[in-house]
């Protein structure tokens, strides 16, 4: 092997890695916008538990939060009302 040919391999090496952590990157931030609300309230119902705190009022919104996501995503959408579901949520999101 030449020199060259290892810093070939190497720099296709980085790139796969790249792409890959691109991917988990995209797929977190999809994850996050869809569960966010829940997973905030269940990160500050953490939070307020690790600090002596009661966390209840955070778990109960985290569980209002779920059923509403659970709700919405029974509800049949198409071209004709698929923004009328996100209009009666709000933008609590």
């Amino acid at each position: 092997m030449t020199l060259q040919t290892i810093k070939t391999q190497r720099g296709q090496g980085m790139t796969e890695y790249i792409i890959i952590v691109a991917l988990i990157a995209v797929a977190a931030i999809g994850v996050y916008s869809y569960f966010g609300t829940t997973v905030r309230n269940q990160t500050s119902a953490i939070a307020n538990e690790v600090a002596g705190k009661s966390g209840t009022a955070s778990i109960k919104a985290a569980g209002t939060a779920a059923d509403s996501a659970a709700t919405s995503a029974h509800t049949n959408k198409g071209l004709s009302n698929f923004d009328a579901a996100n209009n009666q949520q709000g933008t609590g999101n």
